[in-house]
């Protein structure tokens, strides 16, 4: 398979939207990025269609084109009926004279080979009889059958696509041509390079418009209209059927379009219950105008099937038909199953997804898999990892941070922005005497706490920390933060319970003031003793000197 599709990494986020909206799982994830698995896609493009990222390209196919306009070949377009819906108000002749100016040789309709093909379409049921025909003009849904439902490959209609068939048709009319299409289609591009020889390049609108733009060319608002256009309807849904006649005697004619509906119809064609049907298939909803690239703003199938409808004409292309045998393709089965793997291995992981009874499988599909077997399967098989689980990621993290809520030494409230408790933890209940949660959870927090903070904080939108406060009602001293999420609206306060501390505190203050006092005490009755000494040594002092001084008169009178 041609690498049509390619994944810009830096862009992928992990959404899963893609693997969501893939009908054939062909997306798998690894190391948070997507992957487009080669051998599942049937490049339906709905991936390019739905990447909110743009995280998928198409591959580019401007450069080949402009080697094959430098080749001196004359290179000639085909351009898809579908041109009418997507550039509304622009006829083919308009079409011509601007891709003309880029220096192609000519421009002429895909459906003149649609008209090739239809008619070869009539002859395989009026001659060869066959019991089921399934129409091979869309090559995602020939790749759906050959990967998907190899089983059915003897319905698919062994028949060139129109795009095949109308670049065959140039090439047999002008010597030495190159062949260029231009459509809504990312399949069209891996056709053309399986299938060597008849297509040489391929080119979306969105490329054509690329190239148009770059050499300044605008396209001139002008209609035409041609009888002899019929199978312009081809683009549409039950467009192939509303171009043939419809008249086998016993054979249902019906349109599919949409990738799950052809895997709906694939599955009845291969139990045996469908018989002289023929089918026309289409992988986009509403048909080629419904293409990945086709009106990217937006799907308006009902007004781009007005614009078809307008524009085609009533007869059949006036075309030569090719013998059946140069029409011929063949389809072979390709391989891409990988091994299914056994119960013991998906019941495994499944348990490893947190998925341990029938009614823990939510089978909600967020992670991109219809169920959460599916999902287990995809897992063991390298295409998708556990973490993909919404469900079990946020059972993790919410199992996670219960803990830590439910362990934490600290009070732990949570308030909206009425000031009503959303959460509280068990250490705020022992702070507060609840019993349980259930008591005060959605009741406004007066209830149970002095709101005050709480209500500084919403109004000012500053934040309080380690605001020491005493809860009278509760006899606790605690360190109160209040922080307020804007992102969740809700106000969180953080108690930690300091009253041991504060006790601790008091009580140490408490012996300190009785140390002081004892102190002061003692040095008191310390001082009072040492003045009542000194008081008696003076007395002693003044008799001893008067006594001395009459001893010394009484001797000195001797």
């Amino acid at each position: 398979m041609a690498n049509c599709l390619t994944l810009k990494k830096s862009n992928c986020k992990s959404c899963f939207r893609c693997v969501r909206k893939c009908p054939v799982k062909a997306i798998r994830f690894s190391g948070n990025q997507a992957h487009i698995i080669g051998n599942e896609c049937i490049l339906c493009g709905n991936c390019v269609v739905q990447c909110p990222q743009n995280a998928k390209e198409i591959a580019d196919g401007i450069e080949k084109v402009r080697v094959l306009l430098q080749s001196g070949d004359p290179v000639v377009v085909s351009l898809a009926p579908s041109f009418v819906a997507n550039y509304g108000g622009i006829g083919i002749e308009s079409m011509r004279r601007a891709i003309k100016k880029l220096g192609f040789y000519d421009v002429e309709e895909t459906a003149i080979g649609a008209t090739i093909v239809k008619r070869e379409y009539e002859r395989l049921i009026k001659e060869e009889e066959r019991d089921i025909i399934i129409t091979s003009c869309c090559h995602s849904v020939n790749l759906l059958i050959q990967k998907r439902f190899p089983e059915c490959l003897e319905y698919l209609a062994d028949v060139m696509s129109p795009m095949q068939a109308h670049c065959s048709n140039i090439k047999k009319r002008i010597p030495n041509v190159k062949t260029v299409f231009i459509g809504p289609c990312v399949a069209k591009k891996d056709e053309a390079e399986y299938y060597e020889g008849i297509v040489d390049a391929v080119l979306t609108f969105e490329e054509l418009d690329k190239m148009l733009g770059e050499a300044y060319i605008t396209l001139e608002q002008e209609s035409d209209s041609s009888e002899d256009s019929r199978a312009r309807f081809f683009p549409t849904t039950g467009g192939v059927l509303k171009t043939m006649a419809q008249d086998a005697p016993g054979y249902t004619y019906l349109a599919v379009d949409g990738v799950e509906n052809c895997m709906t119809a694939l599955k009845d064609i291969a139990s045996g219950k469908i018989h002289k049907c023929f089918i026309e298939m289409s992988a986009c909803i509403g048909s080629c105008i419904g293409g990945p690239v086709m009106n990217r703003s937006g799907k308006p199938l009902v007004s781009d099937y007005m614009k078809i409808a307008s524009y085609a004409g009533a007869r059949d292309f006036d075309v030569a038909q090719p013998d059946a045998a140069e029409l011929k393709k063949n389809f072979s089965a390709i391989e891409h199953k990988l091994p299914m793997p056994s119960e013991s291995e998906i019941m495994s992981v499944l348990r490893q997804m947190g998925k341990f009874k029938p009614e823990d499988e939510l089978n909600c599909g967020t992670c991109g898999y219809n169920s959460c077997r599916d999902k287990a399967i995809a897992i063991i098989q390298g295409k998708a990892e556990i973490s993909m689980c919404l469900p079990f990621l946020k059972d993790k993290a919410e199992s996670f941070s219960d803990t830590i809520v439910k362990n934490t030494p600290n009070a732990l409230i949570v308030l909206n922005e009425n000031l009503e408790v959303q959460q509280i933890n068990n250490a705020a209940r022992k702070i507060m005497n609840i019993r349980a949660a259930s008591d005060v959870l959605g009741e406004p927090v007066v209830r149970i706490l002095d709101p005050t903070l709480f209500a500084q904080v919403k109004m000012s939108g500053r934040n309080i920390r380690n605001r020491r406060t005493y809860l009278a009602e509760y006899q606790k001293y605690v360190e109160q933060t209040v922080v307020y999420d804007a992102d969740s609206r809700m106000l969180i306060g953080i108690m930690r319970d300091i009253t041991d501390e504060v006790e601790a505190q008091e009580k140490k203050e408490s012996i300190s003031r009785q140390t002081v006092e004892v102190a002061d005490k003692v040095v008191e009755k310390q001082m009072r003793i040492v003045q009542e000494i000194a008081s008696l040594l003076g007395e002693t002092a003044a008799e001893t000197k008067i006594a001395l001084t009459k001893l010394k008169e009484s001797i000195g009178d001797e």
